[in-house]
Order: C-alpha cells, then structure tokens, then sequence
C-alpha cells in the first residue's frame, strides 16, 4: 500500500465574510485583473466570481434588504459645473451617482433616499 503524503495549504479553507469582502473589493477596483488577486491569496478565479455575484446581490455581506450599507464617494469640484447644472434644471445642488452599469444618474441633493433606491434599481435593470 503506498500512502502519498501532499504538503502546502490545506485543500478546505474557509473565509470570514470580511475576509471574502476584503478581496471582492479589491477585485473591483478599476485596474484590477480577478485572475491575479485570486492568485495573489491563493483562490481560484471562479471563487472570486462567486463572491462578487454575492456580493451583488447582497447575500455576501450579512446585510438583510433593509440594513444600511456604505459606498466609496468621490466629491470632485469642477469649474463652472454647479452653475451650468443649476441654470438648466432650475434647481439648487445635484448629486451625481456612477451606476454599476456606468449610467450617471443626477439627483437633486433633497431627495428622499427611497426614491434615490428606486431610481437607482431601474437604471440599473433590478
């Protein structure tokens, strides 16, 4: 009987949520390539893929449907913008959110947050 004894990483590991969040996040930046951080932490490529499809639709995080969550914002000035937005709509400060699906959606700053949501969901096909 021959017994083959295979040494490195155990075959079965486990990831905490934060840990699986850490690494989806960093899979999502913009110059980043999902086969090289999968390398980098010694994960298989589709596993990563798994995880941002969780981490799409929520089931990753542990975040019921009604929990808050925190988004990276960019607040940037851009000359003469505010004034230009201001005299077409009539109306004081927008909002600009870059959707997933790249479409920029511009708010006026009063608006409620469920209408934002439902805004949101539509222009991103939810």
């Amino acid at each position: 009987m021959t017994v083959t004894v295979l040494s490195g990483p155990e075959r079965r590991r486990r990831w905490s949520a934060a840990e699986k969040l850490r690494m989806v996040e960093e899979s999502l930046a913009p110059s980043a390539i999902v086969a090289e951080i999968a390398r980098r932490h010694d994960v298989h490529p589709n596993l990563l893929h798994l995880w941002r499809r969780q981490a799409r639709e929520g089931s990753l995080s542990g975040v019921g449907d009604n929990g808050a969550r925190f988004v990276p914002v960019a607040v940037t000035a851009a000359p003469g913008v505010a004034g230009m937005a201001k005299q077409a709509s009539g109306v004081g400060s927008l909002i600009e959110v870059v959707l997933r699906n790249g479409r920029l959606l511009r708010l006026p700053e009063g608006i409620a947050p469920a209408r934002a949501v439902a805004l949101a969901n539509a222009l991103e096909g939810r």
